[in-house]
Parts: C-alpha cells; structure tokens; sequence
C-alpha cells in the first residue's frame, strides 16, 4: 500500500485488545516485523493481535470459503504468527463490518482459517459467535505447570481444539496461575505441535467461571473468546455433562463473556466490543518497519 494510505481501528473485547487493518483498497505486506511493531505497547499503538478485513477470494486458505463468506478475518499474534481463530477479535471484525457497511444483514458469515464462522447480532446489537465444534484431544494425560522452575504446581488438564488449541486446567484460586511472565510448561509437548494457549480456571458456580490465560504468540492477555469457549466446554466434560444449551459466564481480567454449548454440539460466544480510536499510520513509521 503506498506512503499515507494505512489507515486503522484500535478496539478491544473485554480488554482482549486488537489493531483493526484493511486490505480492501490495495494489499497491505504485512510483514511479520511489522505486526509486532504495531503490537509493541511502548513503540507502537499496542495490542494483543492484528485484524485484516481482506476478501476470502484472494487468499488460498480460504478461497473455499468465499462464496458464503467473502470477508476474511486475517488474524495474526503479537508476535507475527497466524492463528486460526480468535473470539473476541472476530466480534469486533464484525462489528467494523457493520460499522463500514460490508454486511447490513443480522445473519452473516465470516472466513477464518479455522473454517466460515456464524454472526448473529440480536435486538440490542450485541454480537454472538458460533464457533463451531470443540474436539477433545485423546491425550488422557496432559499436564500444566506454571513455569520450569523447579517445584512448581503442575496439575491435570484436558485439551480442546476450537479450533486453536487449548489446555484447559482448574485452581482454587486463579492466582495460584502465578504472574505467567513465561509460558506455562504443557506436557507431554507432542500433543500440541503448534503451541497451545493455557487457561487456569476457577469453578465459581454452576454455569459460572473464572478464569486467567496464558496465549501463544502473545502472553496473558485480559479475555480470551476461544479460551473462555474452551473452559466451559472442558468443564462440562469434567463434570460429566454435555452441551445443554445453558449460557455459562466466564469471568475473565477485562470482564465477562458467555459461552453457550448449543444441544447440536456447536459453541457460541457472545460479549461486549468497543472502538476505541480511529486515525492513520506514520507513513514514514511503516515504511521503517518493513
């Protein structure tokens, strides 16, 4: 995109926080450097993760996807990866899509690499996700530790693709999580070949949790949508119970979100989005970080 040109969106889901791009007026070359400037909290605008509102026909991974959904949510970490999905970014996707036009309808799809994905905005505009199917992963023996110092807490864990993968483990006391400066250490490593995000998790009632998360490619972040779409799934299974169609809160740092776990087997989740500025990049500024 030539020198001026780049305008943006910052906004965030309950603190999960997120630099909204577009790639419909020209292609952007978003480099790996120059997500994590952009992410970067002290030299950059700062943010969990980037959006790139791009047309599903163009990009390969998604093209299958174009005809029922033509916007591509492009969503990279911090730290430059790609990832599949993200929660609560793809409600504030949809909530731009709205804002700029794109879609008028109250039913409409969006294309992820983890697979066209459902929004449905109800009577009072709040946006809901469907997030599709979870997977459990066979591994009936996966551990969680809350770093690689020696002594530390390790506790039982069930895994969950939806679709990035999860491991989701249960404390007394969320604190008990630690500071999660460093990632927390999954074992056995082979079950998640691509990383995992960790989520500590504190049953407050039923249908009701708490939880702090340690994401791949960024951190501990304040929300996380496929996270809290991964406690309560898990702790259904823990519990013996399956999808029952009941909204279960999840607690998170930056507020609360609900996640339903639909009688056919599908998550949706659902949770407050907010813009919080609009302006234009540096020219200057991007070109430096090619």
């Amino acid at each position: 995109m030539s020198r001026g040109t780049v305008p943006f969106v910052k906004g965030h889901g309950t603190g999960n926080d997120f630099v909204i791009l577009s790639e419909l007026d020209g292609p952007l070359d978003l480099t790996p450097t120059r997500v994590q400037a952009l992410c970067d909290r002290h030299h950059g605008i700062g943010a969990d993760g980037i959006l790139v509102i791009t047309r599903a026909v163009l990009h390969d991974e998604v093209v299958d996807q174009a005809g029922a959904a033509p916007y591509f949510m492009d969503y990279r970490n911090a730290d430059g990866s790609a990832a599949q999905m993200c929660g609560n970014g793809a409600r504030l996707f949809a909530a731009e899509l709205l804002e700029r036009g794109l879609v008028g309808e109250r039913q409409f799809q969006i294309a992820t690499r983890g697979g066209a994905r459902l929004v449905t905005v109800d009577d009072s505009r709040g946006i809901h996700v469907d997030m599709g199917t979870p997977t459990f992963l066979a591994e009936d023996d996966i551990r969680v530790r809350t770093s690689q110092a020696a002594g530390s807490a390790e506790t039982t864990a069930i895994g969950v693709l939806i679709p990035n993968p999860h491991a989701v483990t249960w404390v007394d006391d969320v604190e008990q999580a630690g500071t999660l400066a460093a990632a927390p250490v999954v074992t056995p490593a082979a079950a998640y070949p691509e990383g995992v995000n960790v989520e500590f998790v504190r049953v407050v009632g039923e249908h009701h949790l708490q939880m702090r998360v340690f994401e791949r490619g960024v951190g501990e972040t304040l929300s996380c949508g496929t996270g809290a779409c991964a406690a309560a799934v898990a702790t259904a299974q823990r519990n013996g119970a399956g999808p029952d169609g009941q909204r279960t809160r999840v607690d998170v740092p930056g507020g609360s979100v609900g996640v339903t776990w639909s009688a056919n087997g599908t998550v949706e989740l659902d949770g407050p989005v907010e813009v919080v500025a609009r302006g234009t990049i540096d020219p200057g500024w991007w070109e430096s970080h090619a």
